[in-house]
């Protein structure tokens, strides 16, 4: 059937009345054709709005306006649980909403969004809400939305490659950019091929292509990070080898647990916009760097959490079948979750002294009398000493004997048979040792269990072979592992005891589970702690390794000396470092410069510190003060795209579309080359066209061009900004030949160089009969350009103007000068005004 049975995941489900159905086949009916239910429904007006609401004409649907939108939701499984792509449809309106986002195990972002959206039906996959194995989501969603109809799909229809073709379909060809934005979020992929299949189904109609208006909404209280921006800044995922730490994440990836390094992964690709939560947390990273005692004991206590949210989500599973792997999981997690609630104290013990309020915050979350709740009921049943440990052995003895003895006795029975079989085992070896004389010993693996092990030489070995009664004989180097007919006879009768120990434990175990169920949130909470307090250890241990500086957040985006953090890391050496200031006033800014000059990679490491500094992260600079950016956009590259047959040309427009449709005021967009693919004509058009547009908005723009043409729009517009990277000439001692050296430093105005693509290719291995017709073409072109157009002195006296009341207006802000610095300033700044603009005559100067 298209859709699983109702009835197990809401109550009275069988109350939905329908009018325009004769008769309502159930909801399992089988599939006739194509259509996934026996279709009696015609029109959404039919469609009932609330659980057990009759409906009785359709005056009175219209009635109820509160409710219209389907909202299909869909969580990823395994290592990927807590990223949840959601699609809602208002079916009123032909809009389709997407969003995905990575969200803890509360959900507080689902929950959030799904109250925003007041759906009238939730559709979820069966796997999700299957009787007795329902997951922690859709328990959540279904306990905050009581009177909203849940509808289980089966899990197939949730398919990204289908929600893809639909989209490109059925999207208006104005929102197309959309593709773009989404081709890689599998899950609100998913979620949309589910939404719109059973959209089509209930309405019995389907939508007419390129029709609908489709969004993607980023999860709110967080900046916006595009997919391609995130490649192209290689914050997760490093563009050459995918296996290679030279990502954003990379650098700051100190954490000790897997729930941490999901938090900061996380974090990195969704940062904070909310400059009250990352300063809170910036405290704590200043409190971890100035206190060593707390840095290394909470890194010492936080260390040894396992997976806590992993440990959680199988804990609240109640298997279908008891088989004796089900058992000894659930043995082994039982024995997790008692080393994790006896790290509760230590933490305790490590926070005490802590000043910060987050970490006060977090101190008091642990004082939840719940956690000593569970882990004394724990304890009445498991003994003390069993804990976790590492390898295969020392970890079955934890298990076997991890129940309190006289609690069953046929247990205490079985396992003193075990212990007995065990010795057995040992006695057996000793004697094969001394009869053949060979320095034998006993091994334990969990594929094998016990078996013989000997470190000797060939020619220790009488006919350099082995005794003959001896067999599955494997040699590395001098060890050799074996085992004999008898070993084999006891190890099943080993696995036979600890058959019936792992049963008789497992029904305990059972019956602890289901008194400590009650208060097992409490472990939601823990395990959100560990993982916010890994993340900001590894903040405060990247720190320790390279001098980065607490960013400050004002309307001014200034960096003193800043450096690019991942280049540090593959130069094992600090790269050289260069300074950003963008304002309001001035908040566009050109970067010209010769090829690999150093432009692509400072303006990555901008896009970077902004991002590291939304994070609570430190920054690498001397000094650092921020705008919050809402979104981050960057059109870096030159590729074209087989996949969707886009032309490196055909990419760019697609992306800067992308960027004009959705910057803000609050943006922070870096641009490096555009117009590249087509003519140069073209391209300069282009790229002024693109730049006017961005101009009036107040974003943060740095934009890299090699069209120098480009750089009198400063001429026109007072808000841009040109600089350059600057290269020295050096002439080699060899011959006369001169050759470019990079300085990687950043200085106002725009490159003096001239043919430094001709300097470039030079390096390279081209023919030097071809670098001397380019060059001779290359200054006849340039003798036929017209001259560049000046500033005229009204010009200049104008941006001089306006530059002034951008710093007059920007003091009055954000000054925290005493009087007379301030008019020691605001001396300076008078001075700074006058000498920037040519004065003809004297009688200006009274001015």
């Amino acid at each position: 059937s298209y859709f699983g049975d109702k009835s197990s995941c809401v109550e009275n489900a069988n109350t939905l009345n329908l009018t325009s159905s004769s008769s309502v086949r159930g909801l399992n009916s089988t599939c006739i054709g194509k259509t996934p239910l026996s279709s009696g429904r015609s029109g959404c007006r039919s469609h009932t709005p609330l659980m057990g609401y009759s409906v009785t004409s359709s005056s009175a649907v219209s009635a109820h306006t509160v409710a219209s939108v389907i909202v299909a939701v869909v969580e990823g499984r395994g290592l990927a649980r807590g990223e949840v792509g959601m699609a809602s449809i208002d079916l009123k309106n032909p809009e389709m909403i997407l969003s995905q986002f990575a969200d803890n195990t509360t959900y507080a972002k689902v929950i959030t969004k799904l109250k925003i959206l007041t759906p009238l039906e939730i559709i979820m996959s069966n796997t999700a809400c299957d009787a007795g194995n329902t997951t922690k989501l859709f328990s959540l969603i279904t306990e905050h939305f009581k009177n909203v109809t849940f509808t289980t799909v089966q899990r197939k229809y949730f398919n990204e490659t289908k929600g893809l073709e639909y989209i490109e379909q059925l999207c208006a060809s104005e929102f197309s950019t959309i593709c773009m934005e989404v081709q890689s979020k599998y899950y609100c992929l998913a979620a949309a091929a589910a939404l719109l299949k059973y959209v089509e189904f209930i309405q019995n109609a389907v939508y007419a292509p390129k029709s609908l208006k489709v969004r993607f909404q980023g999860s709110e209280k967080t900046a916006m990070i595009d997919s391609s921006s995130a490649q192209n800044l290689e914050l997760v995922i490093n563009n050459r080898d995918s296996r290679n730490g030279h990502t954003l994440l990379g650098v700051l990836n100190y954490t000790k647990t897997p729930g941490g390094s999901r938090r900061l992964r996380s974090n990195i690709l969704e940062p904070l916009v909310d400059a009250e939560t990352i300063n809170t947390r910036l405290d704590c990273v200043q409190e971890l760097l100035q206190d060593e005692e707390l840095f290394f004991g909470l890194q010492a206590v936080i260390s040894k959490f396992l997976d806590t949210e992993q440990l959680l989500s199988v804990l609240v599973q109640i298997p279908k079948q008891d088989t004796v792997k089900t058992a000894e999981s659930k043995i082994t997690n039982l024995i997790y979750l008692k080393h994790t609630l006896e790290l509760v104290e230590p933490l305790k013990a490590a926070l005490r002294s802590c000043n910060t309020q987050l970490l006060k915050a977090y101190y008091n979350s642990l004082e939840d009398t719940r956690f000593g709740i569970i882990l004394e009921k724990i304890t009445t049943v498991i003994n003390d000493d069993t804990r976790y440990t590492k390898g295969c052995l020392s970890m079955r003895t934890q298990k076997c004997y991890a129940v309190k003895p006289n609690i069953n006795e046929f247990l205490d029975i079985a396992r003193r048979t075990y212990t007995e079989i065990v010795d057995d085992i040992a006695g057996m070896i000793t004697q094969l040792a001394e009869k053949y004389s060979l320095p034998m010993k006993t091994s334990f693996s969990s594929a094998r269990g016990f078996f013989i092990q000997m470190n000797a030489d060939c020619s220790a070995l009488p006919n350099g072979q082995l005794p003959s009664e001896f067999t599955k004989i494997t040699k590395m180097k001098n060890t050799y592992s074996f085992t004999s007919p008898d070993l084999i006879k006891m190890n099943e009768r080993c696995q036979e005891s600890l058959r019936e120990i792992y049963h008789m434990t497992y029904l305990i175990v059972c019956k602890l589970l289901n008194e400590i169920y009650e208060h097992i949130h409490c472990l939601y909470k823990l395990s959100d702690i560990v993982s916010m307090l890994d993340m900001l250890l590894s903040f405060a241990h990247a720190c320790t390794l390279s001098d980065y500086v607490r960013p400050e957040f004002t309307d001014t985006l200034a960096i003193k000396q800043g450096w690019h953090p991942i280049l540090e890391k593959i130069a094992m050496e600090k790269p050289v470092s260069n300074n950003t200031y963008l304002t309001e006033g001035n908040n566009f800014v050109i970067i010209t410069g010769p090829n690999m000059s150093g432009k692509s990679t400072y303006l990555k490491q901008i896009a970077l510190c902004q991002i590291m500094a939304q994070i609570g992260s430190y920054v690498p600079a001397e000094y650092c003060s921020f705008r919050i950016a809402e979104q981050i956009f960057t059109r870096i590259g030159m590729d074209d795209d087989i996949e969707t047959n886009a032309s490196t040309f055909m990419k760019e427009m697609k992306e800067i579309t992308y960027i004009i449709q959705n910057a803000n005021d609050k943006s922070l967009i870096i641009i490096d080359e555009l117009g590249r693919g087509t003519s140069a004509e073209e391209g300069i058009g282009i790229c002024y066209a693109a730049c006017e547009y961005l101009l009036n908005l107040k974003a943060f723009t740095l934009f890299a061009t090699h069209f120098l043409e480009l750089c009198h729009i400063d001429a026109l517009y007072p808000n841009v900004e040109n600089y350059h990277f600057e290269v020295q000439h050096v002439r080699s001692s060899a011959g006369n030949k001169e050759k470019i050296a990079y300085t990687y430093t950043l200085s106002k105005g725009y490159t003096e160089e001239k043919n430094y693509g001709l300097k470039a290719a030079e390096v390279s291995s081209l023919p030097s009969s071809i670098i001397l017709d380019a060059k001779e073409i290359a200054s006849h072109i340039a003798k036929q350009i017209l001259h560049r157009q000046r500033s005229t002195p009204e010009m200049m006296k104008q941006r001089a103007a306006y530059q002034l009341a951008m710093r007059l207006v920007q003091t009055a802000r954000n000054s925290r000068l005493d009087p007379d610095s301030l008019r020691v300033y605001l001396k300076a700044l008078k001075e700074k005004y006058e000498a920037s603009y040519p004065t003809p005559g004297k009688n200006d100067e009274q001015q």
